[in-house]
């Protein structure tokens, strides 16, 4: 049953980290988009939204921020060895 658990684990962080991220950085994209305004087909121009933008902003940094928690993941043993840093709690060192 081990197998099974990590199997299913890997899965869900695959479908979280692999589909996930890009999906909430299109969701950013648009919310940014949307927020520039836009001109509609007869020829009227939507005012500017800051809010849609900053909520857009906000998910970029999200996005940002899962990358480089990635990156300082991976790295962690490395940066612990070289700099006798340990960025994340004991238990991530072995």
């Amino acid at each position: 049953m081990d197998i099974v658990e990590s199997i299913i684990r890997v899965l869900a962080v695959g479908l979280v980290l692999g589909a996930g991220l890009p999906a909430l950085f299109a969701v950013g994209m648009r919310l940014v988009a949307k927020g520039d305004g836009e001109p509609a087909p007869d020829g009227t121009v939507t005012a500017p939204n800051p809010a849609l933008k900053a909520v857009g902003y906000v998910l970029f940094a999200i996005v940002a921020a899962v990358i480089l928690l990635g990156i300082l993941w991976i790295t962690r043993q490395t940066i612990y060895f070289h700099f006798d840093v340990k960025i994340f709690p004991d238990f991530a060192y072995d």
